[in-house]
């Protein structure tokens, strides 16, 4: 039976463990991949719910660095080791910005890495940066935005005319080295699904998430419902690949990803909170003596 690939999703906060610290030591351990996620601010209104049960927000949601400067201190110090955001809220951006730092980014690393995307859940925290997009239109957005993206990064003298991304004939560099940068869609609902199938390089949603319409995952059932979609979109699902970012532990639930043809599983800390280096680290060494035991 195949190897699983891992990856790890650090919270990446100023007080923990710094990113190039932490990716010397995956990489070392044996990890595929290193994952650092995005919140620009949080809103002190907290008027939209966090989305899980309760809806308390954890601690490190508030202490987030910025990925793209954290995932090239990591880049800098690996040489293996892919690199990913996990995710970055790609509408809070300006897109020639972005188009401009994820570039950099995948030619300092050596083409590793991988831009993983999403729409965001926090109503306000959008608004705070687009006055001019309406919360519900998010996901049309997204997909105008991956447009723009690969505009941008594959011809000479790009342009774009959208609703919301626009820019005249222009020379925007560096060029990614593979001629694009992998696409990686995070989202988990019918919806998300949908654009993943459509148009996405890479689909990587949290399991807990994954068509939980009734207060249950149903894991086996979007993989279905998402191959199905790719189909009738054209596409051949086999060539998609299917990272699952692991919301528990469970040598059984993992095995039954990778029955399901999942290629890539996300570990987590042990909790979403402020952990000290030393204790990210003692986490990563149980993880990867389990790696190794999984895939032996």
């Amino acid at each position: 039976m195949r190897d699983m690939k891992f990856g790890y999703l650090s919270f990446n906060h100023a007080e923990g463990i710094d990113p190039a610290t932490l990716a010397k030591e995956l990489e070392a351990s044996g990890f595929e991949s290193f994952l650092l996620p995005e919140h620009t601010h949080i809103p002190a209104s907290r008027a939209t719910p966090f989305p899980v049960p309760g809806g308390e927000l954890p601690p490190a949601y508030y202490r987030i660095m910025d990925p793209m400067v954290s995932l090239m201190a990591a880049a800098g110090v690996t040489s293996t080791l892919k690199l990913s955001t996990g995710i970055c809220l790609l509408l809070q951006h300006d897109v020639l910005d972005l188009a401009k730092t994820t570039a950099t980014l995948d030619v300092l690393s050596g083409g590793r890495f991988t831009l993983g995307v999403g729409v965001g859940w926090n109503e306000e925290e959008l608004a705070n940066h687009r006055r001019d997009l309406e919360f519900k239109q998010r996901y049309s957005a997204m997909r105008e935005r991956v447009a723009a993206l690969r505009t941008a990064w594959s011809e000479e003298v790009a342009s774009f005319e959208g609703k919301w991304d626009n820019f005249e004939p222009s020379y925007i560099y560096p060029k990614p080295i593979n001629g694009t940068i992998p696409i990686s869609l995070g989202n988990a609902g019918p919806l998300g699904i949908r654009h993943a199938a459509e148009y996405a390089d890479e689909w990587a949603p949290i399991d807990a998430g994954m068509l939980n319409v009734d207060g249950r995952p149903n894991v086996p059932g979007a993989i279905e419902l998402f191959r199905q979609l790719a189909t009738d979109a054209g596409r051949d699902p086999d060539t998609i690949p299917i990272t699952i970012h692991a919301g528990g532990f469970s040598e059984k639930r993992f095995e039954s990803y990778r029955e399901l043809g999942v290629e890539r599983l996300v570990l987590f800390p042990p909790k979403p909170s402020i952990l000290a280096a030393e204790d990210t680290l003692r986490h990563v060494e149980k993880l990867a003596e389990f790696i190794d035991r999984f895939n032996s």
